[in-house]
């Protein structure tokens, strides 16, 4: 690693590797610094669904979509916290960023078909989907020894989201499929997305660089021109000579900043455990001004005992689970609370329901109930429904049994469930919550069924089933605030010349609104895209004696 470049990148998620790829291919020199063991944070474990509204993917497929769509479908669900003028950045931008990518990495993108938008009832909305797309297979061989280096404990995905039972698909493929991918050691969702990204960077020039900790940002005469940084026990000094990227991630993983800065309790980040805020932290001494701190890209997730990643507890989604038909969700008062259909951000507000009398949150725990046919039907979790439910999984041979090893009211409960099934098995409907009402409520439900009877069933063929969830998060979105450039802003309003922050370093464009699939990369693409080519552009003017515009 040298000790100068013209654009320094902190972080190598989607965000990061955007930016440092951009940068590279518009002629900057480029370093491309990763906190972790590891290239591709909280990307690499994702499915690597990306929002794009208007997209050429989509346009080819024959579907009709607009820039003005999908500005008037944010504004529709932003309760003012959006910014209009880094709406419009994002929505005219995407479609470049994609054909950007395409031309100078292997990263092919393809549609995922139907997938609908998460409130696509709301003006502008998609209700038969074309905004959301994923990566197409990518084979790590092109890597070299470099595939050994991206999330090397996370999961291994061979099937496209397409392909799973969350992205409308089976579940499976052709065995002699499956083992040709793994035979060429062919992947799928993030490491397929931070495959080609990686491949793109190195391709381009960059230096990529892991186990790089970013300590504190260098000022020079009220310009950042570098990071300090920690190599082992080493510090030492990487100047910028255009400017230093923060694409470090949220802050989901710092017990002091969730505290301080969240709306509500948050116990299963299901991001990397490097996400511990240390962009934030550097911006915030040079003076940035914040936005968007109380809001994360909210879900609910289950924690099996043992199960761990990087030496912390493993949360997961829980998505498909309280979606299919025979499946609710309870607080402790054994009653409903919510549309456990409806996407996993909005299950956010639903737990961080205060209530005053009691002065606590009101759906803080809750369960997951389920039966004996529905377990047989679609499993729970990574677990087949011909596999015997482990001891982590509360059972009752009866609701009342089930509801004292909850510790939830056994009458409350039972009656939930009498009510439930009531409306589900007379009016096919569920007019507590309106659960199949939305295009989307069917989407990670069993397919296989029509209607609302795709995620509608009763639960009542015993012995009855509880997994608690908690209110996790994909991870923070709040941060420094930025112009359309990714450029940081400080407490004035002002641009602190040679400093960006994208991805989940920054202030969420899309203030609270989880708009569909994708919903986090896509901005981060799109706008470590926008900031890759802002910093190079100012490498080459000031090389030339132009100055920055």
């Amino acid at each position: 690693m040298q000790d100068t470049y013209d654009v320094v990148v902190l972080g190598s998620g989607a965000a990061g590797c955007t930016a440092a790829l951009t940068a590279a291919a518009e002629g900057a020199s480029v370093a491309l610094l990763e906190k972790g063991d590891g290239f591709g944070g909280t990307t690499a474990m994702s499915g690597a669904v990306v929002w794009v509204p208007a997209n050429p993917i989509a346009a080819r497929h024959g579907i009709s979509d607009t820039p003005e769509d999908a500005l008037a479908y944010l504004d529709s669900l932003s309760h003012g916290l959006i910014d209009p003028v880094l709406a419009e950045t994002l929505i005219s931008t995407g479609p470049e960023m994609l054909e950007y990518l395409q031309t100078r990495t292997p990263l092919r993108m393809r549609l995922v078909e139907r997938f609908p938008d998460y409130h696509p009832e709301h003006p502008g909305g998609m209700p038969g989907g074309g905004r959301s797309l994923e990566p197409e297979l990518f084979c790590f061989q092109d890597l070299g020894a470099w595939g050994d280096r991206i999330a090397p404990e996370a999961t291994i995905r061979r099937l496209r989201l397409c392909e799973q039972a969350q992205g409308g698909g089976t579940g499976t493929i052709p065995a002699q499929e499956l083992r040709e991918r793994e035979q060429a050691d062919i992947r799928s969702c993030g490491m397929a997305l931070i495959g080609a990204l990686l491949r793109g960077c190195l391709d381009n020039g960059v230096e990529a660089e892991t186990g790089v900790r970013g300590e504190e940002l260098v000022v020079s005469d009220g310009r950042v021109t570098g990071v300090e940084v920690e190599i082992g026990d080493q510090r030492l000094i990487v100047h910028a000579r255009s400017g230093v990227v923060l694409a470090t991630g949220g802050f989901e993983w710092d017990p002091e900043l969730v505290r301080s800065f969240l709306r509500g309790p948050m116990t299963g980040p299901a991001s990397t455990p490097t996400n511990t805020g240390d962009g934030l932290r550097m911006a915030m001494r040079v003076g940035a001004s914040l936005g968007n701190m109380r809001e994360a890209w909210w879900m609910p997730v289950c924690q099996i005992p043992g199960d761990t990643y990087l030496g912390h507890p493993r949360s997961v989604l829980t998505l498909r689970e309280r979606t299919v038909p025979g499946s609710i969700m309870v607080n402790r008062r054994g009653l409903r609370f919510t549309n456990e259909a409806s996407n996993y951000n909005a299950q956010g507000a639903a737990l961080h329901a205060f209530d005053v009398p009691s002065f606590d949150y009101a759906n803080i725990p809750a369960w997951i109930i389920f039966d004996e046919r529905c377990f047989r039907a679609y499993g729970f979790s990574t677990l087949a429904p011909t596999d015997e439910p482990p001891e982590w999984i509360s059972r009752g041979e009866t609701l009342a049994a089930l509801a004292n090893a909850i510790e939830v009211p056994a009458d409350a409960l039972t009656k939930t469930v009498s009510r439930f099934n009531f409306n589900v098995q007379q009016t096919g409907r569920d007019p507590d919550f309106g659960r199949g009402d939305s295009a989307y409520d069917s989407w990670n439900g069993d397919q296989t069924q029509p209607g609302h009877a795709a995620t509608l069933g009763a639960l009542d063929q015993p012995p009855y089933y509880a997994v608690r969830v908690h209110p996790g998060t994909l991870g923070t979105k709040g941060g420094p605030r930025t112009d359309a450039d990714g450029r940081v802003l400080d407490v004035d309003g002002a641009v602190i010349d040679g400093l960006y922050a994208v991805g989940n370093a920054m202030a969420g464009v899309t203030g609270m609104v989880y708009g569909g699939a994708g919903g986090t990369l896509g901005p981060a693409m799109t706008f470590g895209f926008r900031a890759g080519r802002h910093a190079a552009h100012l490498s080459s003017r000031a090389a030339v004696g132009t100055g920055p515009r």
